[in-house]
């Protein structure tokens, strides 16, 4: 956003005691800079014109060595006339111009004027065009003064003021929480709301009263979905250019002027941030032949390839992300970005319909993306804009037409949908204070004053009721949209007031921070894994279309335009890309949220552990030894471990994504928490992965739930065995269906209290034991704290063991 200091001066009202003066440029940008309205640079445009005066030529004579080059007297206030050989094909006698003296630079076009000699004849200076003092004109040849403004200045004076270049400009990047700043109103609410001022904005006369828009049900549903859709009828204008100060304006934002109409309308959009289009009446009325007629008016999505030729003369085949307005079911304009080319005021235009709307942000930022093209209208409809200005920007162009065109307001078409006044917000006092603490005054600190909160926030149009606890604010339309908390306005007041205003303190009480057990435990599992071999990841939370995935309603990208429901396909896509660049294998996890449909969120902890990472082989004979089911399966154990968690693993067959025989789910304290397995093998050959590619994901809220729990996390004192231990082997044959950790929930239970410590060491499957049987071994160690154990003793624990194995599970001793 380009703002003119002279423009913003005249929205603002200067105390009449006059001991007020205007900060610097310098000192504003940093105040609004402070205030959060970033200032990426500042423009002084009479540096353009520095050094450049009014001449007259008093008289032109020909080169007498050039054609097309004129030799000419100059009069420029001093005592002899200077002599400048010229080359533009409108010079002449009599004629005031702008003439650059010898020493002077024109930045516009990186020249520093020198004395020359051109073909034999001396010349003193040089006399400027437009495009040389960095204006645009429609004229090739040099600044004609006469044609350019009203009263010609006194020879010698500087020529930058009657031009407009004595102004500063300052360019602002405007946030997407504030789209006030893209009006010169909201600015000036802003910069007098920083000095301590009062605005004075004037408020145009309503241009008439509004009939309802008759459209039909869709395009009401469409207009009703932004809020609110407007149509004016003007007759009897003229299109002309538009006044000087009027396409100085729209120079100084960096706007082409193009005639009064569209002019107009690009001022009140600069004005009040609403941006407004003129359509040519009759050119519209010929799409239906017949009679201008609003209730053929229309507001829809376009169909795929329906052809648009846009006002910047380029023809465009539209989908159906494009909203458009339509006359006649013909499209005459693409919604908030730009108007047809067919449908647009030229000279010839005698009336027009002026559109006044509100699009949802959605819908303009949907169809910007779609067509590939952003606008100064569309950037504004993105960011918002409040219902109760449309109406006020439309009477302001109105009352510009008529005095600017002759133009008359016939009548004007409303479709609005009903509008629920804003819930005043409450500001507490005491709140303000105890977050924003005191402001300093004298080197002394003391608590903010009433009147100086009351003033700060009546400079942005906020409407104030004083009570017991503190305030009771109405906020205006124009900062609806981020001021709907009490917090927001005391940010406001922060902001405003200055955060270097207020004394720096510490919070009070003090109270230490740190972790909380389940932080300290997702650390802990996190450099677990990554002691166990794993890479920890993070992937973009944002994806392509998928059945079941969350759309967001305004992306960026259509292949991130949805939220992710799983972690592993980014994982098992980092494999491929590693596998693929010349790496022996790929072991990563990854920690992070996932979306169901219904909006709900949740964290998982999802890990891939594909192809094999060690630096040697000589253990394997120089040949790859990839890590099987079991052995990877025990990686992610490793990483348990770290929490002190004991899982069980149960069949699993359900998981698509899983080998139908090579899967688990993982149970802890009962209840599935999620579950690991090879990658199915139809699954693998589709992602162009090696067979023997592990996956696991994990619920992380009961992982860290458990972990915390009081008797594994507060860790308990045992004191280190005195006695020595006994160890027994056990074979048991069992049917193959069997599971071990069912056969090691008996064995802990039956040998109660002298088992200490039970583990699996082998399981064997051959045809010796029959295809429907297996054979487990587990070593068994048993001792009892204050005293060595017997071997009767330890024998008659193991044969309790045996016996509730064989009468619980059928397990029968291998011989």
């Amino acid at each position: 956003m380009r703002v003119s200091l002279q423009w913003l001066k005249e929205l603002v009202r200067i105390p009449e005691s006059g001991r007020f003066s205007w900060p610097t440029p310098e000192a504003l940008a940093e105040r609004l800079s402070v205030a959060g309205f970033e200032v990426e640079a500042i423009e002084n445009l009479a540096e353009r014109a520095a050094g450049v005066v009014v001449g007259l030529v008093q008289a032109r004579d020909p080169h007498p060595d050039a054609d097309k080059l004129s030799v000419c007297r100059v009069d420029v206030g001093a005592a002899e006339p200077l002599q400048i050989v010229c080359g533009a094909a409108n010079v002449r006698a009599g004629i005031h111009v702008p003439v650059a003296l010898v020493g002077t630079t024109l930045p516009a076009v990186n020249l520093t004027i020198k004395p020359a000699e051109l073909r034999g004849v001396a010349s003193s200076g040089m006399i400027c065009s437009l495009s040389e003092l960095g204006l645009e004109g429609s004229s090739g040849g040099i600044a004609v003064l006469e044609e350019l403004v009203a009263e010609l200045p006194a020879l010698g004076s500087p020529v930058g003021p009657c031009l407009g270049l004595d102004d500063v400009v300052l360019e602002l990047a405007i946030t997407a929480n504030r789209p006030d700043g893209l009006a010169m109103q909201g600015m000036a609410r802003e910069v007098a709301a920083l000095l301590g001022l009062q605005t004075c904005l004037d408020v145009p006369p309503q241009a008439c009263a509004s009939a309802p828009l008759p459209v039909s049900p869709a395009s009401r549903q469409v207009m009703q979905r932004g809020g609110l859709f407007s149509l004016t009828a003007l007759t009897g204008l003229q299109v002309a250019e538009s006044p000087a100060w009027l396409q100085r304006r729209l120079h100084k934002a960096g706007i082409r002027p193009i005639n009064n109409v569209v002019d107009i309308t690009n001022l009140v959009m600069l004005e009040t941030g609403q941006p407004l289009h003129a359509f040519d009446r009759d050119r519209v009325a010929a799409l239906s032949g017949g009679q201008p007629d609003p209730a053929l008016l229309g507001l829809r999505q376009a169909t795929d390839q329906e052809p648009f030729t846009a006002l910047d003369g380029e023809s465009r085949q539209l989908s159906d992300e494009a909203l458009v307005v339509t006359y006649a079911d013909q499209p005459i304009a693409l919604a908030g970005l730009m108007g047809g080319a067919a449908e647009a005021v030229a000279p010839d235009t005698t009336a027009i319909w002026l559109e006044a709307a509100v699009f949802a942000a959605q819908d303009v930022r949907r169809s910007a993306r779609s067509v590939g093209l952003r606008t100064e209208a569309s950037s504004r409809f993105e960011k918002g804009l409040p219902l109760e200005a449309t109406l006020a920007a439309s009477d302001r162009a109105c009352q510009l037409f008529q005095q600017l065109c002759g133009a008359r307001v016939e009548q004007r078409w409303l479709q609005q949908r009903p509008l629920s006044p804003a819930a005043p917000l409450h500001l507490r006092r005491d709140a303000l204070h105890n977050l924003l603490g005191p402001v300093l005054v004298e080197g002394q600190p003391q608590d903010l004053e009433d009147s100086r909160i009351e003033a700060t926030l009546a400079a942005l149009g906020c409407s104030l009721e004083p009570d017991d606890e503190g305030w009771t604010v109405q906020v205006p339309s124009s900062r609806a949209i981020d001021l709907q908390r009490e917090v927001d306005l005391i940010e406001e007041v922060a902001r405003l007031v200055g955060y270097d205003q207020f004394a720096s303190h510490l919070p009070d009480p003090m109270e230490p921070g740190g972790l909380e057990p389940a932080q300290q435990a997702e650390r802990r599992l996190r450099r677990a894994l990554c002691g166990a071999g794993l890479q920890e990841l993070c992937s973009f939370s944002l994806v392509a279309e998928a059945p079941g995935r969350l759309p967001l309603a305004n992306p960026l990208l259509a292949d991130y335009g949805h939220l992710r429901d799983s972690l592993h396909g980014e994982l098992l896509a980092a494999a491929l890309r590693n596998l693929q660049s010349g790496q022996q294998g790929f072991w990563g996890f990854e920690i992070g949220a996932v979306f169901t449909a219904d909006g709900d969120q949740r964290q998982l902890l999802a890990g891939v552990i594909c192809g094999e990472r060690r630096s040697e082989r000589w253990t394997s004979s120089g040949k790859p030894c990839p890590p099987d089911y079991f052995r990877a399966r025990g990686i992610l154990q490793q990483g348990l471990a770290a929490l002190g968690l004991s899982t069980e693993d149960r069949p699993l067959a359900d998981e698509t994504l899983l080998h139908p025989g090579r899967a688990a789910q993982i149970v802890l304290e009962g209840r599935p928490a999620g579950w690991f397995g090879e990658l199915h093998p139809a699954e693998a050959d589709r992602l162009d992965l090696p067979q023997g590619c592990h996956l696991f994901q994990l619920e992380l809220a009961p992982l860290l739930a458990a972990a915390t729990r009081a008797n594994r996390w507060q860790p308990a004192f045992r004191p280190f065995a005195t006695v020595p231990a006994a160890e027994r082997d056990l074979a048991l044959v069992v049917p193959l269906a069997t599971r071990a950790a069912a056969l090691l929930q008996v064995m802990r239970k039956a040998g109660k209290p002298l088992l200490e410590q039970v583990e699996l060491v082998d399981r064997y499957q051959g045809a010796q034991l029959g295809a429907d049987q297996c054979s487990q071994a587990f070593r068994l160690r048993y001792r009892e704290a204050g005293r060595t154990l017997t071997d009767a003793e330890v024998e008659k624990a193991h044969s309790k063991i045996r016996q509730a194995l064989e009468t619980q599970l059928g397990a029968q001793l291998r011989s």
